[in-house]
């Protein structure tokens, strides 16, 4: 007989996971446009709304925070804006 209530292992890995803060960190040399437009690019959820939003706190407070994830997906977020010279760092949450 089998569990119809299992959920797959990655599904289940992914629930008991650590997540961490992908945080984007204020500088003086990139435009707000270009960090705006930059979020949107890097992060598949993200809409200008947030973005503007993250870009703000960062801008007023020296880091925004963009999204909470696993490590795996945090990394991936975090290397993107690296990419493109954003200021960014993971943090557990």
């Amino acid at each position: 007989m089998t569990n119809t209530n299992a959920r797959p292992q990655t599904v289940q890995q992914q629930a008991i996971a650590p997540r961490y803060k992908v945080l984007l960190h204020n500088d003086e040399f990139h435009s707000m446009e270009f960090v705006v437009h930059t979020l949107v690019k890097c992060v598949p959820e993200m809409t200008v709304d947030i973005a503007t939003m993250v870009m703000l706190e960062a801008h007023n407070t020296g880091r925004g925070i963009i999204t909470v994830c696993p490590f795996v997906e945090a990394e991936i977020y975090r290397d993107r804006l690296r990419s493109y010279t954003l200021g960014s760092s993971l943090e557990r949450a």
